[in-house]
This record gives structure tokens, C-alpha cells and sequence, in this order.
């Protein structure tokens, strides 16, 4: 572990330990959360546009010096309740910084408020509507944590209805099994700087609705891995989510996926939006060689 990631963990414990904790009756009626404005150099590298679809909004950003036909769709994380933050953006600029590549964010209606079968709902919507757009070459989806997840059901829900396919998928420390029952989550709890399984689970779990918390596209370790698109995962070993992204990369290996899994032990939840550290640098470089 380098020493920029120890710091950096250290600094998340301490803030996450003044960060006050909010469970999902506190935040229903809530004032809806906006999400964080575009940053400055973001904007000013890409135009931005808002548009909406299915009834919800796409932002979508084009590289001022030339579109190549190359695509990002981002599924922000923020285990299903919290809106599109900083950091996010920070992930998606460095991924696509000196590229050609376009951005779709699609803001899903988040849970208390909206649920998995209205999430995945506007996502198919927010796909075909991309595919349907002349000039579309290469398309990466990629999302962390909850977003993560979002973006392997996404790859699924595709797969299953015969629908055109991403050609890569990335899930940064995806969330891939709301259940939390494999047995190393409670292990790696006291060692994660970030996350609580107890204070992040229920809020994972309010997202399910009507759905089994197993269903695939709620859990998708609990899917089937036969016939996706490449699949690479990013992830961190003082995560909670580790063991299960772990063994789904496993999953994907029997399967043959050519994705890659790109692990370090030392690192936390959604490293890569440490963009100072030379363990995210890795990684973005990676995913950048996917556009």
C-alpha cells in the first residue's frame, strides 16, 4: 500500500466518523437531493447538456475538441440513497481526460423514493436511447458501489432481453450482494474505514422493493455470468464488499469473461476516487484503455 492510500484511508475513517448516520425512515419525505454540480474543468473540457428520458434526467458531456465515437455511461454510486457527489465527478474526469469519449449520466431515481424495477426501467430507456444515436461506436458502463451493481444488472438485463451489449463493463467496489451473508463481510467490517454494514445494508436493501434481495439485478453474484460482455472489477481489500466481488471475479474466470480484476489489498471502498494515489492511477489507466 502506498503512502498517499494510508493517508488517504485515514482521512476517510475520520471523516466518516463525523459523518452522522441516517437510516431509511429518516429519510423518507426528505427534500429530493440534487446532484453536485459539474466541476469547472469538467466543463470546461465538455459541453453539458441535460436531457430527459423515460421521465428522468440524462446529463450528457461531449469533449469540446472532438467526439470519436467512443462512450461512457456513469451510474454514480452511493449505496442507492445518496445523489451523484464530488467525488464522482472526479472519477469520471480522470477516466476520460484526454479522450474523445462522450458522457451519459443517467440520475436514477433514488430509494426511499424509487425502487429496482423503476431504476432499471429508466436505465433501458436511457440505453436505447444511446443506441438509437447516430456515430455511437465503442460503449463502457461502468459505476461504483451501488452504481456498480446498477451497471452489471444493466449488462444483464440486456443480455437476457437480446439487446445490443456493452462493450466492457466496470463496477468500482461494486455492490453485488445486498444480503451481506458471506461470512468475511463481518471480518473486514472493523478494517473498513468507509462503510458499516449494519448502517449500509438496510439502505442497500430499501432499493430491492418488490424484488427478492436475491434477484440479479438487485444481488447480481446470485445471476447468472455466462454470455456477458467483458467485465473488470476494481476493488479494495479493507472493503466490505471485497470477499463478494472476489468470488464473483472467480465466477467470471470459470466462465470465461475476458474481464480483468484489478485488486489491492491495502485500498477502501471506491479507491479510485482517490485520484492522487498511484493505486488509482492504475486502475484509471485501465479503464481509460477501454475507450
Amino acid at each position: 500500500m502506498s503512502l498517499r492510500m494510508d493517508l488517504t484511508a485515514r482521512a476517510v475513517a475520520a471523516r466518516a466518523r463525523l459523518s452522522p448516520f441516517r437510516d431509511v425512515d429518516q429519510l423518507r419525505g426528505r427534500p429530493y437531493p440534487e446532484p453536485a454540480a459539474v466541476p469547472k474543468d469538467l466543463r470546461r473540457s465538455h459541453e453539458l447538456t441535460r436531457e430527459e428520458v423515460a421521465g428522468r434526467p440524462v446529463l450528457r458531456l461531449t469533449p469540446r475538441a472532438g467526439a470519436d465515437g467512443s462512450h461512457l455511461i456513469y451510474l454514480h454510486g452511493g449505496a442507492f440513497v445518496n445523489p451523484l457527489l464530488p467525488a464522482h465527478w472526479w472519477i469520471i474526469r480522470e477516466v476520460v481526460k484526454n479522450t474523445g469519449t462522450t458522457v451519459t449520466v443517467p440520475l436514477y431515481r433514488l430509494a426511499p423514493e424509487g425502487c429496482a424495477d423503476e431504476g432499471y426501467e429508466f436505465l433501458a430507456a436511457a440505453w436505447a436511447d444511446l443506441v438509437a444515436r447516430p456515430s455511437v461506436d465503442r460503449i463502457v458502463v461502468a459505476g461504483d458501489s451501488a452504481g456498480g451493481c446498477l451497471a452489471i444488472g444493466l449488462a444483464m438485463l440486456l443480455r437476457d432481453t437480446g439487446l445490443r451489449a456493452p462493450d466492457h463493463v466496470v463496477g468500482f467496489s461494486p455492490a453485488l450482494d445486498v444480503t451481506a451473508t458471506h461470512p468475511a463481510v463481518r471480518e473486514i467490517d472493523p478494517h473498513d474505514p468507509m462503510l458499516s454494514t449494519d448502517e449500509v445494508v438496510p439502505l442497500c436493501q430499501a432499493w430491492a422493493g418488490d424484488r427478492s434481495l436475491t434477484d440479479p439485478l438487485v444481488s447480481p453474484v446470485h445471476g447468472d455470468v455466462d454470455g456477458l460482455p467483458p467485465v473488470h472489477l476494481v476493488q479494495g481489500g479493507r472493503d466490505i464488499l471485497a470477499a463478494d466481488a472476489l468470488g464473483f471475479a472467480r465466477a467470471l474466470q470459470r466462465a470465461g469473461n475476458p474481464g480483468r480484476l484489478l485488486y489491492e489489498p491495502g485500498a477502501f471502498h471506491v479507491y479510485v476516487g482517490a485520484w492522487w494515489t498511484p493505486e488509482a492511477q492504475r486502475a484509471i489507466r485501465h479503464v481509460r484503455s477501454l475507450l
